[in-house]
């Protein structure tokens, strides 16, 4: 096994999605995941993943037991432009609008954008409003 590096300590450790069309979904979460800085750190013919997101078919060896239904998931954006952009490339890469790019109420200086996924996840980025930072990650190296 070759050595893995991954970056933790964000909140969410990993959420994985299993999806009916893993090539819509690469091609979606490629798109924002682009804009959003994130690699696509694995692939095969019936999963990905990227940083804490883990993307598979149904029949993957890597789905286990069964499945249930719709998911939010929301990534970290650096501005309310990284939103934007988001936004725009979700709709570019075959999501649907479930809103779009603004203020929220639930707090001050909260903006987010939703997009519904090729499953039927909804999706988000989200910008808190200006914040301090200890670190950006923690760096976990993992090997052999």
């Amino acid at each position: 096994m070759e050595t893995q590096t991954l970056h933790r300590g964000r909140l969410i450790d990993h959420i994985q999605l299993v999806v009916a069309d893993i090539e819509a979904s690469r091609r979606f979460y490629a798109a924002l995941f682009d804009v959003l800085g994130i690699p696509i750190a694995g692939s095969a013919e019936d999963y990905f993943w990227a940083d804490e997101l883990f993307v598979s078919t149904a029949d993957s060896e890597a789905a286990q037991g069964r499945l249930t239904g719709r998911h939010h998931l929301a990534f970290q954006a650096r501005d309310r432009a990284m939103v934007d952009a988001f936004h725009r490339a979700g709709l570019a890469a075959g999501g649907r609008d479930n809103g779009a790019p603004g203020e929220r109420p639930y707090h001050p200086g909260y903006y987010g954008a939703f997009l519904i996924d090729p499953d039927g996840n909804n999706i988000e980025a989200v910008y808190h409003g200006p914040a301090g930072r200890s670190a950006d990650s923690v760096t976990v190296s993992f090997a052999a």
